[in-house]
């Protein structure tokens, strides 16, 4: 295992990302988006038997449907709650995974311990994202493989990004959307990399409610959003409610009474050299 020195500002931010991360429901949130972490984790094709680690893996949407395949799941997270609802999931199934609270940026295990790591939109959240890839690369064994599935600037996700930036002051962190980009992630992972492929792929959101229902949802139940409209008043907050929900709409697939709304990724699969 292997520390990285941070500042008081640097602890100070993690703190504050602690406290996003825990905040809402994540676990209640990520329930629909299930489907689309098994695609993303069927499309990897992995074999069984593997020693898998899932960094930020939240109540385990990834970890839960490997270690449903025969996968030693590891599971980390930056809050301690999600890691407690990981953990009950995987108690309630009988499945062989373990989860503790860790940060992505000074994971806690030795190098090379396990033959996959994966991250689905959740280490692109870091604050460091040169320390995310020298653990990343660290942890994983030589001939494994790291992969990760991250929001780009383009997609829908990434529009949500720069609704909330016209409110929220920027946290002077690099943005989570550029592990999105190519040419980036070549530049953060292809040095430790004997193979470096990147495809862009579509993650469908699908809610049975309309897009108004959603961003309320979003805002009760998803901790980054929940955090950003408690940080602005009355007049602010229905202003981002109206702009949200304008997007959510204009994209909208179902109806007037069903969500559906695809948002792009990239699938960045990693070789280990």
């Amino acid at each position: 295992m292997r520390t990285i020195a941070t500042t008081p500002e640097i602890e100070g931010l993690k703190a504050r990302l602690k406290d996003t991360w825990m905040a809402g429901d994540y676990d209640r949130f990520s329930r629909y988006m299930e489907q689309g972490a098994r695609i993303f984790y069927e499309q990897l094709d992995l074999p069984a038997g593997c020693d898998l680690l899932d960094v930020a893996c939240g109540s385990g949407q990834v970890a839960l449907w490997a270690a449903r395949d025969g996968m030693n799941v590891t599971g980390v997270d930056i809050a301690p709650n999600l890691i407690q609802r990981a953990q009950a999931r995987a108690k309630a199934e009988k499945l062989n995974a373990r989860f503790m609270e860790g940060d992505a940026e000074a994971l806690p295990f030795d190098d090379a311990s396990f033959d996959i790591v994966i991250s689905l939109v959740g280490a692109m959240f870091a604050p460091r994202p040169d320390a995310v890839a020298r653990e990343l690369l660290r942890v994983c064994s030589p001939g494994g493989t790291i992969a990760m599935g991250n929001w780009t600037g383009d997609g829908f996700a990434g529009q949500m990004f720069k609704t909330f930036a016209k409110f929220i002051a920027p946290s002077g962190m690099p943005a989570p959307v550029l592990w999105g980009d190519e040419t980036v992630v070549r530049e953060r992972l292809g040095h430790g990399a004997s193979d470096l492929k990147m495809t862009r792929r579509q993650y469908d959101f699908t809610y049975p409610f309309p897009p108004a229902e959603v961003v309320g949802f979003f805002r009760q139940y998803y901790g980054p959003t929940n955090r950003a409209f408690a940080s602005l008043d009355e007049g602010h907050a229905r202003r981002l409610h109206e702009e949200l929900e304008e997007l959510w709409s204009t994209h909208n697939r179902g109806g007037d009474d069903l969500t559906v709304v695809s948002s792009e990724y990239l699938e960045v699969i990693a070789v280990r050299a």
